[in-house]
């Protein structure tokens, strides 16, 4: 049974060839993924392994908040007194120890234009002398020895044409300064560290432009050779004071590796997402694809059922078949991942994020993934149509044989429905709890509930969406749609995978469109000023605190108010507490107040929350929390208003005046001016008022509003062009049922040749018939998918998405994209169709 299956494989080699295309992109796209991120981490690890391999200990502050994420990288911590570096030098077995300071450091190019990252930060740090300590490692040049000097990371002064001894504009958190280049370094072996920029000062520098005068980030300490290293730890242990630790150089190495695999993993866990989205779609195709070779091999199955075949051997030998397909499209898909990974490394190049190069690491957990999900998912594809096939009887090898297809449209119907009304209840539990993980499954639940249900509309559906193709083509198109409608299980079947593609595509256009039109709306709900001020490297923190007394100082403003991020704990969770400027708060900010007061309960010191958070913590005004902050510590805070809910405001507000008591040395994130009006002159005011500062973006409320549109389309952008494989997988599905059924109606087809049809009307035939499948999965696919973007808009009004929009113009254009693209994936059946020989079709069985 083996060998007949083997040969029946190779027999049907060219119908499964599209088939294997569907699994060899989706196993691509997760092993190329894989590989990108076990790369990433083994490269971060050596590279961060050898940055501290010679630190021993490093004295910090304790982390003042729980850090979630599970490593303590990314964890707030209070600078640590200078005053410790002496007693710490002190203790027996101690061979060097030095401060450490790090902060806000911005290189400005040659050209005069800030330089930017694209989102990774811009890291000013003091440098150490010691080789053996110090992270940076000089290649050209010499470290930082005096005030007016600075070392610059290779990356940044490759790619900028800077050499020592050049000057170069450091953009502080005070007034910019100007630097000579006293030296080149790399961090470790790394040009740069993950693409941010490296401003390295000598430790007196650092510590005025940095950091806080008298204190250090950390103090990293090497022992001397021969010490018990762990009794040296517990006596630099016993003399600190209460909120210092002292940690192993090795702890250190592993956060920062762990700090940043976090950063880093969104992206490959969104990559994994859009890969098993295309293998979900890719197992309709396997499952059409399956279920249409079992149904033209009913005579052969029968056939060996005759010659003593059992059901048993039958599905065994359909399964076999889809795990043999399995393994060789996971194989090539494996191994194109080498290739994936190389283009998602130069994917993440393109939006500004300098990885450290290292060895391409292909690990086992890359190889048993990648063929347990490729070989997996077509063989679960495989399992119904395997079924089917246990239940053709000998007989048919005599007679032609048609299942009882009133009964399984009746169960179909039945189980089709409960999963879809399963998966709906899961998408509403998921959405209102919130658990992204319900809402995948209840997403698969209703895709697959209306996969099923799709034949009880497919017959009527063809021949509306067919009536003009008839009208339109003649014969040719009315064969077209007969075609269609003549087995409506089939024209479902093929039409799923683009109809879960499609789904997908409107669900995003329908999200983003509301989620645009509220970004929009916030703006406009929440800002009064006339020109918003932020900086140019978005995702990357602030810049310079002195940005705001010199905007207040342009002739026109008459109101100044910055914006401050910060997090602090608020009743033992995590938060986001955002800060604004009490003064003249009115010219700027607007508060639509639900209870208490805005800005005279900012000034005095108390907290603001909006509505929703309000409802959920069960907070009045008067109310009393505990709060805590990683530099003052824990506190209460009274609340002196409720306002309603605005995603740019956030939901925890307090004055400035609060906000710089309890954060030390905050970067603003915004700076809000009234001006009575945006007019040229105004602007060409402030634009060379704030000249000094080429990092800054300096825009009216309205460009304020459609950057932030834009923002969200280029999301959407990157959005639509992953979930184009999806389509592109589901196009291949529908490519391969027209050529099974160009096989499989040959005997037909060369009927019509014969009785007078020409070859340009075969291939209109084939090309209605494809355009057809493509709109009528597109249709459903955009109906579902409207229905779910309205849902998920709805569900997210509480974090900001307030309105709802249909982007009505945007899915009328997907469904006719879908046609084109039906059109165009009906070329190569068509022609193959048109080239049948006529004597050869007709005396085709």
């Amino acid at each position: 049974m083996g060998r007949v299956t083997l040969k029946g494989l190779l027999a049907h080699k060219l119908r499964l060839a599209l088939t294997a295309v569907a699994i060899v992109l989706g196993v691509t796209f997760i092993s190329g993924t894989l590989v990108l991120t076990d790369t990433l981490h083994a490269t971060f690890t050596t590279l961060f392994g050898h940055a501290y391999q010679n630190v021993d200990f490093e004295v910090r502050g304790k982390a003042a908040f729980t850090d979630n994420s599970g490593g303590g990288g990314g964890a707030v911590r209070k600078p640590v007194p200078d005053s410790i570096l002496t007693t710490v030098r002190q203790i027996p077995g101690v061979a060097y120890a030095a401060g450490t300071v790090t902060g806000y450091a911005q290189f400005v190019a040659p050209d005069g234009k800030a330089i930017t990252t694209g989102g990774a930060p811009t890291i000013g740090l003091s440098f150490d002398p010691n080789p053996e300590l110090s992270a940076l490692r000089v290649v050209s040049g010499h470290g930082p020895t005096a005030g007016n000097q600075v070392a610059m990371d290779a990356g940044t002064a490759t790619k900028y044409h800077f050499h020592v001894g050049d000057r170069v504009r450091v953009l502080l958190i005070g007034p910019p300064q100007t630097f000579t280049i006293s030296g080149i370094v790399t961090f470790g072996s790394a040009d740069n560290l993950a693409g941010a920029t490296l401003a390295a000062f000598d430790l007196g520098t650092a510590q005025q432009i940095l950091g806080t005068p008298g204190h250090f980030e950390a103090i990293d300490i090497l022992t001397r050779s021969g010490t018990d290293k762990a009794q040296v730890q517990r006596a630099i242990a016993r003399t600190l004071p209460s909120g210092v630790e002292v940690v192993t150089g090795q702890t250190v190495a592993d956060e920062a590796t762990t700090s940043i695999n976090q950063a880093l993993s969104f992206f490959s866990t969104a990559l994994l997402v859009f890969a098993f989205i295309s293998l979900f779609v890719g197992g309709f195709t396997i499952f059409n694809t399956f279920s249409i070779i079992v149904g033209q091999r009913t005579r052969e199955l029968a056939l060996l059922r005759i010659v003593g075949a059992s059901r048993r051997q039958v599905f065994r030998s359909v399964l076999i078949e889809a795990l043999l397909l399995g393994l060789v499209a996971s194989l090539v898909g494996l191994g194109l991942g080498v290739l994936a990974a190389l283009g998602l490394e130069a994917l993440l190049k393109g939006f500004g994020i300098t990885l450290p190069t290292g060895p391409l690491v292909f690990a086992s957990r890359t190889v048993i993934a990648a063929l347990a999900v490729g070989i997996g998912v077509t063989v679960m594809s495989a399992i119904g149509p395997a079924r089917r096939a246990v239940r053709i009887p000998p007989v048919a090898a005599l007679a032609d044989y048609r299942s009882d297809q009133a009964e399984s449209s009746r169960r179909r119907i039945v189980i089709g429905s409960v999963v879809a009304v399963m998966g709906i209840a899961a998408l509403i539990v998921g959405l209102t709890r919130p658990a992204i993980q319900l809402v995948g499954i209840g997403a698969v639940a209703v895709f697959l509930g209306i996969g099923m249900l799709a034949p009880v509309v497919a017959r009527p559906m063809s021949s509306v969406i067919g009536r003009p193709l008839a009208r339109l083509l003649g014969i040719p198109g009315r064969l077209g749609r007969e075609n269609s409608m003549r087995s409506p299980r089939r024209t479902a079947q093929t039409s799923s995978a683009l109809m879960v593609g499609l789904a997908l595509v409107s669900t995003i256009a329908v999200f983003g469109a509301s989620l645009s039109k509220s970004a929009t709306s916030s703006v406009d709900e929440a800002v009064s000023a006339d020109y918003i001020i932020t900086g140019s490297n978005a995702g990357a923190g602030g810049f310079s605190a002195s940005v705001a007394a010199a905007a207040a100082g342009i002739p026109g403003v008459s109101a100044a108010s910055t914006v401050y991020n910060g997090e602090f704990e608020v009743q033992r969770s995590l938060a986001t507490l955002t800060a604004v400027s009490t003064r003249r708060l009115s010219e700027t900010v607007i508060l639509r107040m639900d209870a208490g007061t805005g800005a005279p309960a900012l000034a005095a010191g108390q907290l603001l929350i909006d509505s929703t958070t309000a409802t959920t913590k069960h907070l009045v005004v008067g109310s009393v929390v505990p709060v805590k902050f990683a530099q003052t510590g824990v506190s209460t805070m009274r609340v002196g208003g409720i306002f309603k809910p605005n995603a740019l405001l956030g939901s925890y507000l307090v004055g400035d005046g609060f906000f710089l008591a309890h954060f030390d040395r905050p970067l603003p994130v915004a700076v809000l001016l009234h001006t009575g009006g945006s007019t040229g002159a105004t602007t060409r005011a402030v634009n060379a008022g704030l000249s000094a500062y080429p990092n800054l973006k300096i825009q009216t409320r309205t460009e304020f509003q459609k950057s932030q549109q834009a923002q969200v389309n280029q999301l959407l952008g990157l959005v639509y062009a992953l979930l184009a494989l999806a389509v592109l997988i589901a196009l291949i599905g529908i490519v391969n049922t027209l050529m099974l059924s160009v096989f499989e109606r040959t005997h037909e087809i060369g009927l019509l040749r014969a009785v007078g049809m020409k070859r340009r009307q075969v291939r209109s035939m084939i090309r209605s018939e494809s355009v057809i499948l493509s709109l009528f999965g597109a249709v459903i696919g955009v109906v579902v998918g409207t229905a779910l973007g309205v849902a998920f808009a709805s569900s997210l009004k509480q974090q900001g998405i307030t309105d709802l929009v249909v982007p009505v113009g945007s899915l009328v254009v997907f469904v006719v994209l879908a046609g084109l693209l039906g059109l165009a994936a009906a070329s190569w059946p068509a022609r193959r169709a048109a080239r049948l020989d006529v004597l050869a079709a007709i005396a085709a069985d």
